[in-house]
């Protein structure tokens, strides 16, 4: 996964999402849930690479830091509960759905 367009079709694969714009900086696509409207996904581009912001188990924080140099804490969000995936090749594609997913399942509605 490498673009903005990879990301976008990825988020709203998953169930009940939308794309939004809400800022006047066309640069931030953000990918929500219909029910309860939290931003799971904000995808931007930053330094020539699509950036990636997701929500993240305290324990995977960490995890995925450690593992690769193109995870970092997140851009502009809390650092205690998100991380920023750089698509710059080096993150493989099932490891950046896995934390999409994390992501979309840890901001849900709770039933």
């Amino acid at each position: 996964m490498k673009t903005r367009e990879e990301a976008i079709d990825y988020c709203l694969k998953l169930e009940d999402t939308y794309e939004d714009y809400p800022f006047s900086d066309k640069n931030w696509t953000l990918i929500r849930h219909k029910e309860n409207r939290k931003v799971f996904a904000w995808i931007f581009e930053r330094n020539g690479h699509i950036w990636i912001n997701v929500k993240c188990e305290n324990g995977w924080l960490d995890f995925y830091r450690q593992k690769y140099h193109s995870v970092v804490p997140a851009f502009h969000l809390n650092k205690e509960h998100w991380n920023s995936i750089i698509l710059d090749g080096t993150v493989p594609k099932e490891e950046i759905c896995n934390m999409i997913r994390q992501s979309f399942n840890l901001t849900k509605a709770k039933r």
